[in-house]
């Protein structure tokens, strides 16, 4: 019976320590998560939609700022243009001194607690045909990413060289 009794008592200490190591782990396990440190999805908002009346009959192009209050980065993959004109995200490329093209950008990163701010001499949304425009005109775009699905946001029509309405 004592022999019995000592050897529960050794089983009960060789499990006390991993038992102990498991629920310590998990408390600070649940700690942090509960502090917010964990991490958030990304939280896109995206604002300041601005689309350039066209100049020309080949192409327009619209920007946006687009920020993440999250603390997990997202990519913009790709947008929708109004119905009859093609959108797709571009960057703006030098390709010798004073000269550029557009190309297609393909993901673009949106870091966590930043900001992808779009520009005319970096990335941006490209549409054509562009369409015909007046400065105030709106045009709908939805804007897709990777982690956070598609976003709907509105551009106001400006004249080139001013991105305020």
């Amino acid at each position: 019976m004592t022999q019995s009794l000592s050897a529960a008592r050794a089983a009960l200490r060789s499990a006390a320590v991993p038992l102990l190591a498991g629920a310590l782990t998990l408390g600070c396990l649940t700690a942090w998560t509960v502090s917010g440190n964990a991490g958030t999805p990304a939280r896109l908002r995206v604002t300041d939609g601005r689309v350039l009346v066209p100049s020309n009959t080949e192409a327009t192009a619209a920007f946006f700022t687009i920020g993440n209050t999250g603390t997990t980065a997202d990519e913009l993959t790709g947008v929708t243009g109004p119905a009859g004109h093609r959108a797709m995200v571009g960057r703006d490329v030098e390709i010798a001194e004073g000269a550029h093209r557009m190309e297609m950008a393909g993901a673009v990163a949106v870091p966590a607690r930043g900001e992808l701010r779009m520009s005319p001499t970096g990335v941006d949304v490209m549409v054509s045909p562009p369409p015909r425009l007046t400065p105030g005109d709106r045009l709908t775009f939805t804007l897709h990413f990777r982690g956070s699905g598609p976003v709907t946001a509105e551009a106001v029509a400006v004249r080139p060289g001013r991105l305020e309405p």
